[in-house]
């Protein structure tokens, strides 16, 4: 057992708040929380100065971090690379996400993800594939010369048993009903992304298997008042969860406030679609080839499309609080209880209440991050 102890601060235990608290762990998870202000004599209280503990926040869209994507390097390495540049800013759980790649390359990744999770790698919950199975009208920065029709042999691939989650990008109009029903039996979570899906063939989708919406608003046919679109089934369908890119770029202020206020904080989960930009500082990187240039911490080509994003989780709950409506335990929750829901790992993870992993972020009176734990252990 070990006690971790903190004070003048707020504490965000489940549904509460409270100023001071003290935290006994067994074997890296909550086995009992002191909130009444009597904290043990002979432990050293940690002094949050006014800041924020706060659940560790979870990302279910990572490419990369740390100057390490994914697409450009698929080892186990890489993928430790990415987990602690994310760590750095409260992440404590990442989906590290394969953008658009060959059928050999989506096989690796399962493989390597396998391998860090059987290694007992902090923070990888799984893999997000990204594509290929989307629509070349909303590919965005995807290679368009690799995306391709879901086949019988990558289909065996995703459905075959893993250590950790599967997560698979598609556009459901691309996908027949038959092999949507295969994934989710195989218990894949598939969200739709780089969609030009009529209203129908999104409701189609959702009623077919599609549980998630991968960034709201980008890459997908939009809601116009006659054509409602993906984003339009998407803002309606109260079952379905969306991710959503907070860094101020990807989607207007406005947007995301109706956003939050149509899908609430239970339905809308923040994703940051990190590049390896993030911890660093501007400059470039190569994805498929093509060289992606960093700006103000804005990802773009050549051509000025979008490249995923340099936002971390921490900065995108600054701007939640920051833009809209939302407090800070709204956004808290939207990059912690929400995302670990939409993954089915809520039993585990995503609050800070007895049972689940000590999985924690401190965070300062301005939210900058200060320090994170992943099942109590130090991480920063």
């Amino acid at each position: 057992m070990t006690v971790l102890a903190f004070t003048n601060g707020h504490i965000l235990l489940g549904d509460t708040t409270a100023n001071a608290a003290q935290f006994t762990l067994d074997n890296g998870r909550i086995a009992a929380i002191d909130a009444t202000g009597s904290l043990s004599p002979d432990v050293a209280p940690i002094d949050l100065a006014g800041g924020w503990l706060l659940p560790g926040f979870v990302d279910s869209q990572v490419n990369g971090g740390g100057g390490a994507l994914l697409n450009n390097a698929i080892t186990v390495a890489a993928l430790e690379t990415i987990a602690r540049a994310h760590a750095r800013f409260g992440t404590t759980t990442l989906m590290p996400t394969l953008i658009t790649d060959t059928p050999a390359a989506i096989s690796a990744a399962l493989d390597v993800v396998d391998m860090a999770i059987a290694q007992g790698m902090p923070g990888i919950a799984g893999l997000h594939i990204e594509g290929p199975f989307i629509n070349a009208v909303r590919k965005g920065i995807h290679d368009p010369a690799l995306i391709r029709r879901l086949d019988e042999d990558l289909l065996a691939q995703l459905c075959r048993p893993r250590r950790g989650k599967v997560m698979l990008t598609i556009a459901p109009e691309q996908v027949d009903p038959a092999g949507l029903a295969r994934l989710r039996a195989a218990g894949v979570i598939v969200s739709a992304g780089h969609t030009n899906a009529t209203f129908a063939e999104a409701q189609a989708g959702f009623a077919g298997g599609v549980t998630g919406v991968t960034h709201l608003f980008n890459a997908m046919s939009p809601l116009q008042h006659r054509a409602p679109g993906m984003v339009g089934a998407a803002l309606l369908d109260d079952a379905v969860w969306c991710g959503i890119i907070a860094d101020g770029v990807h989607v207007a202020a406005p947007a995301l406030e109706i956003a939050l206020r149509m899908k609430g904080v239970d339905r809308l989960m923040l994703v940051t679609d990190a590049m390896p930009s993030v911890g660093m500082s501007d400059g470039s990187f190569l994805l498929n080839g093509r060289t992606i240039t960093v700006t103000d911490g804005v990802c773009q080509d050549e051509n000025g499309t979008l490249a995923g994003s340099s936002l971390d989780m921490a900065g995108a709950v600054r701007n939640m609080v920051a833009l809209t409506s939302a407090d800070v335990a709204m956004a808290s929750r939207m990059a912690s209880h929400t995302p670990a829901a939409f993954l089915g790992l809520d039993a585990e993870i995503g609050t800070l209440t007895q049972g689940r992993r000590a999985d924690m972020v401190w965070l300062d009176a301005a939210l900058q991050p200060v320090q994170c734990w992943i099942g109590g252990t130090t991480m920063i």
